[in-house]
């Protein structure tokens, strides 16, 4: 599934060619005919990324909501080129053409409905009006394992699988820790380390936990710490396998011993 910065890499991709301009819609798959007809021919007025979903505002409402989840993919091609695949919905300007393929989620929201799906997501910290605080609040009292927290969109939107491994590594934190058991000084941290993190794979277009490299590897092993890896870089002790909520966490004991 595509994590935050992604999404965000995405919509700062498209607003050039898709923001204040109308919109040409169709859904050469068929699946969202019915919507594309309601966007088609109305101006974009922006395009928002909060976590893992995008928000493209449109003139006289509704806006359109995209979730890639886990096979979802967008393309951005030049004007009057055809996305290739099963194209749920096909987005031209005369500076782009946008390809939605596979998403989850691909539906209009009225505004209360907008505001019910924000709701329900904790602080994104690539937003300039995240609010730290309601994740901190959230996991603070939690006695739910960090491995959990960080994976839980409620509690802070954006992060997934790999950078939830890969931030509890950087903080020598084991997955299974309680929440409550975070100190603020720690928690503080770690937002910020997720911050700098996800603004690294907007600029770069990928996942990089590692620091000190001089340029991004092509390969995606060499860009991480310990996901889906034998051994730590630290200190060389085995690396750890561990299942939550039916996915692969990863952690160095020796480093961040278990609770």
């Amino acid at each position: 599934m595509p994590e935050g910065h992604t999404i965000h890499r995405a919509a700062r991709e498209q607003r050039p060619g898709l923001a204040g301009e109308r919109v040409r819609a169709r859904s050469p798959q068929g699946r969202f005919a019915q919507g594309a007809a309601v966007l088609d021919g109305r101006r974009c007025l922006g395009i928002e990324a909060y976590g893992k979903h995008l928000l493209y505002a449109f003139e006289d409402e509704p806006a359109l909501h995209v979730h890639l989840g886990l096979f979802g993919r967008i393309r951005v091609l030049e004007p009057g080129a055809e996305p290739p695949g099963e194209v749920r919905l096909r987005l031209e300007t005369s500076r782009m053409v946008v390809g939605i393929n596979g998403p989850t989620a691909c539906e209009l929201l009225e505004p209360p409905a907008v505001d019910a799906l924000l709701g329900r997501l904790g602080p994104d910290p690539l937003r300039c009006d995240a609010d730290p605080e309601r994740a901190w609040a959230r996991m603070s009292r939690s006695r739910a394992p960090l491995g959990l927290l960080l994976m839980d969109q409620s509690v802070i939107a954006g992060a997934g699988n790999i950078y939830r491994t890969e931030l509890l590594w950087r903080a020598r934190l084991h997955p299974l820790s309680p929440g409550r058991s975070l100190e603020r000084p720690l928690f503080e941290a770690l937002w910020e380390d997720a911050r700098r993190l996800l603004e690294l794979g907007v600029e770069t277009g990928a996942i990089v936990t590692r620091d000190g490299l001089k340029r991004v590897p092509r390969t995606f092993r060499a860009r991480v710490n310990v996901f889906k890896k034998t051994r730590c870089p630290r200190c060389a002790s085995p690396v750890q396998r561990l299942e939550l909520a039916g996915r692969k966490a990863f952690a160095c004991e020796t480093c961040a011993p278990p609770p």
